[in-house]
């Protein structure tokens, strides 16, 4: 999907602002919000991929507007009123009238404070367990795919149509292009791939720099 949140190799945004000693969290109303989407997952309603395209959707100038937290409560909000578990007429009278009785809630699993650790370390949503053979291995030179989906994939818009060489073999993961898009786990091989910093940013580039970018079989086709 080519929307604002695809910005890699774009010019005009101004420098990124290294903070020294940054926190995990500016805010607790992050801190909150990354808990309540961690807790929502779990219920098992949708898949990490499809999270990511969730908050793909935020309309791009309300998208460069926000923060990295805004991101992530507007794709929260947006399944859960897709999936009819939260209406946002729901959520609008929440806010106007926080005492007021939420609607009963059954039928879901839940996750407690004391078991977060635990079901992070378990999680297997994206690392598959199928015997899958590779196509490329450690040397073989690349080029990706020309892509413009309309729905959620992982491959970059700045490493479209370029030439690299696949550098490490991260095994078996579920493929997000298919994932994110609700169409299957499609599990595939998943690699470092690496471009010299010229063949993605032109002859102007520095020789002495590349960019490694992780990459599934169906991103890729032979060089």
């Amino acid at each position: 999907m080519n929307g604002a949140h695809d910005l890699g190799g774009m010019h005009g945004f101004g420098p990124v602002e290294i903070e020294c000693d940054e926190p995990v969290f500016h805010h607790e109303w992050e801190r909150r919000a990354f808990a309540i989407t961690l807790a929502a997952g779990f219920l098992g309603k949708w898949n990490i991929d499809q999270g990511r395209f969730a908050r793909e959707q935020m309309p791009p100038a309300e998208y460069l507007a926000t923060t990295y937290y805004e991101h992530w409560l507007f794709g929260l909000q947006k399944l859960l009123n897709d999936l009819q578990m939260v209406g946002h007429a729901e959520l609008a009278a929440r806010m106007k009238d926080p005492a007021s009785p939420a609607a009963p809630v059954t039928g879901f699993r839940a996750l407690a404070a004391r078991d977060v650790e635990t079901a992070l370390r378990r999680s297997r949503t994206s690392k598959a367990d199928e015997d899958v053979a590779p196509r490329y291995k450690v040397g073989d030179r690349v080029l990706t795919r020309n892509l413009h989906p309309l729905g959620h994939t992982r491959l970059p818009r700045y490493a479209r149509g370029k030439r690299g060489v696949v550098s490490l073999d991260h095994g078996v993961w579920v493929f997000p292009d298919t994932a994110g898009n609700g169409l299957g786990r499609n599990p595939q091989h998943c690699y470092a791939v690496r471009f010299e910093a010229h063949e993605l940013w032109g002859g102007s580039a520095t020789g002495r720099d590349a960019v490694f970018v992780d990459l599934w079989d169906d991103h890729l086709e032979p060089a």
